[in-house]
């Protein structure tokens, strides 16, 4: 599989994917003989990488050493002249080219990552990758919490090299023991220049000691100062994974709302337009379709479309005579008594054959039927 040079570079140490981009620009890198061009990519299976004349081999296993380093201890390997001061790998046995995950300044004390893997080193170094890093810093008086608010949202400061004015990245900060030296716990995912240093003294309360703690989950353990050790499978996983506190901080995703159950409801019927129905191929019209299947089911009969009210082998229906007047004579009529009303049918019902009608209670002026009941 193809990848660019400087990534391949990388992996196979020769420096980190800046540098190497750096020696691609002048022309000290060829791919089968061919000097090669920023963004070129080649395959290390297959094609010959050199750099200044010599093959890059690519290591099968990578090497991960965990390192506490001292105070006044140079993080680099190629100190300033003049500067006689120890560096890293001086108290680490240096197997190839070493990369070093979280610089930090010689002042500063606390654990380092050396490793030959280019790819993690740059994953767990570079800013946009948002990897944690945690610190245990000493500073000279007791911050309030609008100073520990503006420390976590983040402040300007300018770059000394540049001269750009930036604002820090958002971070996390706990005071764990306060008075005259707070001690505060900071977790952050950007980790410039002595930026520790410069933002605390901007806010009033300069470092007096600062100690690394953990990278991503990966802590010191039972390292002290100039000792180191070889990670593990299960170190470098640690090593990986962010620190617990920005998971916290995280937004929780919003779970997805459980689709309602719907009622079952009968189909709608749809609406057939008449006019393309003959347009349909292999489909009959809806009045053809009717007519066969009442022809199916009753032979004899004419199917609907032809059937009409003057059909001659329709007989025609005799017209209905009128029901006579019903004439009742006075005598037929049932006598009434002054006072009281006429049965209703429903009582009427009720009674046997020659009962007469039960007796209603006659209403007097003032009285409801509210008030007999």
């Amino acid at each position: 599989m193809k990848e660019r040079v400087q990534k391949l570079m990388a992996q196979a140490g020769v420096a980190s994917r800046r540098e190497s981009e750096k020696l691609i620009e002048q022309g000290r890198v060829k791919v089968n003989g061919r000097v090669i061009h920023l963004g070129d990519q080649a395959d290390p299976r297959t094609d010959i990488i050199e750099v200044d004349g010599e093959k890059l081999t690519f290591p099968t296993e990578h090497t991960y050493i965990a390192f506490y380093k001292p105070r006044n201890v140079l993080s680099t390997d190629d100190p300033h002249y003049g500067d006689t001061r120890k560096t890293v790998f001086d108290f680490v046995p240096k197997q190839g080219r070493l990369f070093s995950i979280g610089r930090l300044d010689a002042e500063s004390e606390g654990l380092m990552v050396l490793t030959d893997d280019g790819d993690l080193a740059n994953r767990l170094a570079h800013p946009r990758y948002r990897h944690s890093k945690t610190y245990k810093v000493v500073v000279y008086g007791l911050p309030t919490a609008e100073t520990i608010q503006a420390w976590e949202s983040g402040i300007y400061l300018t770059d000394d090299d540049t001269g750009e004015t930036y604002k820090t990245a958002p971070c996390k900060v706990d005071i764990t023991q306060g008075g005259k030296e707070t001690t505060l716990r900071i977790v952050m995912t950007e980790g410039k220049k002595r930026q520790i240093r410069r933002v605390a003294s901007a806010l009033g309360h300069p470092v007096k000691s600062l100690l690394r703690t953990h990278i991503g989950k990966l802590g010191l353990g039972p390292l002290r100062p100039g000792e180191w050790r070889e990670l593990s499978a299960e170190d470098v996983k640690a090593m990986k994974a962010p620190a617990l506190e920005l998971r916290r901080d995280q937004p929780a995703r919003p779970r997805r709302a459980a689709p309602a159950k719907r009622a079952a409801v009968a189909p709608a019927r749809r609406r057939v337009d008449k006019r393309d129905e003959a347009d349909r191929p292999g489909r009959k019209p809806r009045r053809e379709r009717r007519d066969t299947e009442e022809a199916e089911r009753s032979p004899s009969r004419k199917p609907p479309s032809q059937r009409s009210g003057d059909d001659e082998d329709r007989p025609e229906r005799p017209a209905r005579k009128p029901r006579p007047a019903r004439q009742d004579s006075e005598d037929d009529k049932p006598a009434r008594r002054p006072g009281r009303r006429p049965a209703t049918r429903r009582q009427d019902d009720k009674r046997k054959p020659g009962q007469p009608a039960g007796r209603r209670q006659q209403r007097t002026p003032g009285s409801s039927r509210r008030g007999r009941r």
